[in-house]
């Protein structure tokens, strides 16, 4: 592979966009114009010189053998979930979707060589409030999780649905969490965000999207205010919610901690459920609010649960050396990325050792 096949321009756009690159940084990093890169993005009888494909491979952290496969499978605009999608810069919602695109190579690459978890996520149509309630309920059924029992692990939960939740590094701090509908779905969270309680109900909310918005453009306040009325569903199931939020004339806030620590949801979200099913009036729903801000909750609450970690890429990797004898770095190079790439994805891989030269030979005594 090689110049002998033609050099795919949209593999250029593809891995520019990824490294957060305008024309003119990219041409100044290996001393072209921008014009000239522009026209390698787009003219189908364009290619750069032995040089600068090297140049380019090396400033986009690629193999040369990058840039000579046509560009599968890339993810749109209209196959992502983004939270505020009108206020989400158009280089960053670009660059998420470079992201997606590398980010399924990788997963598809191991979908073919391994058995990752069957997609199981129900598509469930919604119109009213009650229809979202009902959503969340079969959701819950399906994957075999009790209506009145904690979800323990959300992350593994969506993971054994076969979705795959990851983080982008270099992106995914602007955002909270967002989603990619593909074949095989894809969440990915801010994993460094402060709060795991708000990050768990992130995860229910693009979960919802998934379930609720398939074939829908989101971002909107109606599709925002569905996923979030869904994961508060998901998270707290009204029956055992109404069972357990005690009735009291005031808040109890020893109770809504206690609340917090058995279903690793916010505060917050608990007094939001409890206003959005009447059981405390608009006022007391303000008067909890006021509270929650003056003790500076809204930035991060006390008591949170433990977080978790995306399971299904990193049991798979070490499944594909176990089972193919292929190390992660082995993955990178068929993929024709660099481990620069991968790491992105959380993906670390260890340095292979290498094989010394020109060493004493020694032997066994005979």
């Amino acid at each position: 592979m090689g110049l002998d096949m033609p050099f795919q321009g949209s593999r250029l756009r593809l891995a520019r966009l990824f490294s957060g690159l305008t024309l003119a940084d990219l041409g100044e990093q290996v001393s072209t114009t921008r014009q000239y890169i522009q026209r390698l993005e787009v003219s189908v009888d364009q290619a750069p010189s032995a040089e600068l494909l090297a140049a380019m491979a090396e400033v986009l952290h690629v193999e040369e053998e990058f840039f000579f496969l046509p560009v599968t499978d890339e993810v749109r605009e209209d196959q992502g979930h983004f939270r505020k999608l009108q206020t989400t810069p158009q280089n960053v919602r670009h660059r998420i979707l470079s992201y997606g695109t590398i980010f399924n190579m990788v997963v598809n690459y191991l979908d073919s060589v391994l058995s990752l978890p069957e997609v199981n996520t129900p598509s469930i149509p919604v119109d009213t409030v009650e229809d979202i309630e009902k959503a969340a309920e079969a959701c819950r059924e399906k994957w075999g999780l009790y209506l009145d029992a904690p979800i323990t692990n959300i992350t593994r939960t969506l993971e054994r649905a076969g979705v795959v939740v990851t983080t982008f590094e270099g992106v995914s701090e602007k955002v909270d969490a967002f989603s990619l509908v593909r074949g095989r779905p894809v969440i990915v969270r801010n994993m460094d965000k402060g709060s795991t309680s708000r990050a768990r109900f992130d995860l229910a909310h693009e979960c919802g999207h998934l379930v609720m918005h398939e074939g829908i453009e989101t971002g909107d306040s109606e599709t925002e205010a569905e996923a979030n009325r869904f994961a508060s569903a998901f998270l707290l199931p009204r029956g055992v919610f109404f069972r357990e939020f005690p009735r009291t004339s005031q808040i109890d806030w020893r109770a809504m901690f206690r609340l917090k620590e058995r279903w690793g949801v916010s505060v917050q979200a608990i007094v939001r459920r409890a206003y959005d099913l009447g059981i405390i009036t608009a006022v007391q729903y303000r008067n909890a609010n006021v509270y929650i801000s003056r003790n500076g909750w809204k930035r991060g609450e006390p008591c949170e649960p433990p977080p978790e970690w995306p399971e299904i890429i990193p049991l798979a990797i070490q499944a594909l050396k176990d089972t193919q004898g292929i190390s992660c770095a082995g993955m990178a190079r068929q993929l024709h990325l660099s481990k620069n790439v991968l790491a992105v994805f959380g993906i670390k891989c260890p340095d292979e050792p290498k094989l010394a030269h020109n060493v004493i030979s020694l032997a066994t005594r005979r």
